[in-house]
């Protein structure tokens, strides 16, 4: 069976553990067609008014819509969840984590463009998806890249950061290929979405902006405490304390 690639995103009532979906945009590109699936559903979980800022989703805009596993998109989704297709999110530990919930195992290879991002575009003061779309200036030929697929773009709508991120994918393909010339490109992205980061310098706290090296050789014990005590640290940042601290 020909591969496809899933490029997906989700709007949801919050980003906590019991917040759940409300909103599923997905654009199916396969050997000869593109399929664009985008649909709101309902939720027992309220949407919290810091989610309705972000994406615009009103409680009136989901009222009577099936639940999540009752949508076509969904349904959907489920069939083409197979080995060989590929689903390319950013941040996708979010999306998937919240898919979850709705009793999605993810079979299909997963590429993190937040991910990819950042292993090859370090030094970029950000990775979110909408600092990508003024940096490369995507937002230039949204509007062309919508016509074509026919879609309507609005901010903060899930297939609206869907167009966003399929354009941004195709950057990082290209960088990616510089970078890595003797990959494939697509495998190496999968790769890479596995690699753990090594983050060099501190973004926040009284250490920002010194060199975790630095760090270590001054304020050991501060980062232990960040360890140990630091329930929410960031999964990649705790694996270049582990490095530099040789444990």
């Amino acid at each position: 069976m020909a591969k496809r690639y899933i490029i997906l995103d989700t709007e949801t009532t919050g980003t906590g553990e019991t917040d759940r979906i409300i909103q599923l945009g997905y654009i199916v590109l396969g050997e000869k067609d593109i399929e664009v699936q985008n649909e709101f559903c309902s939720s027992d979980v309220p949407i919290s008014f810091g989610a309705m800022e972000v994406h615009g989703i009103t409680p009136g805009m989901i009222e009577g819509k099936p639940t999540c596993q009752e949508m076509v998109a969904y349904k959907r989704l489920l069939e083409l969840n197979t080995p060989e297709n590929y689903v390319i999110i950013h941040n996708a530990p979010f999306d998937l984590g919240m898919l979850e919930k709705e009793g999605f195992d993810t079979k299909m290879k997963v590429i993190d463009t937040l991910r990819v991002a950042k292993h090859v575009l370090p030094d970029e003061e950000a990775h979110r998806l909408q600092y990508f779309r003024y940096k490369f200036e995507l937002y230039k030929d949204e509007k062309k890249e919508a016509d074509a697929l026919g879609i309507e773009v609005k901010a903060h709508d899930a297939i609206g950061d869907v167009l966003v991120l399929k354009m941004l994918l195709s950057k990082l393909r290209v960088i990616v290929q510089e970078q890595f010339p003797e990959a494939n490109p697509v495998e190496k992205m999968v790769d890479l979405t596995n690699t753990p980061i090594l983050v060099k310098t501190f973004r926040f706290g009284k250490h920002k902006g010194k060199t975790l090296q630095e760090v270590a050789s001054s304020d050991a014990g501060y980062m232990r405490w960040m360890l140990s005590s630091m329930d929410n640290l960031d999964e990649d940042l705790r694996y270049s304390i582990n490095t530099v601290l040789g444990s």
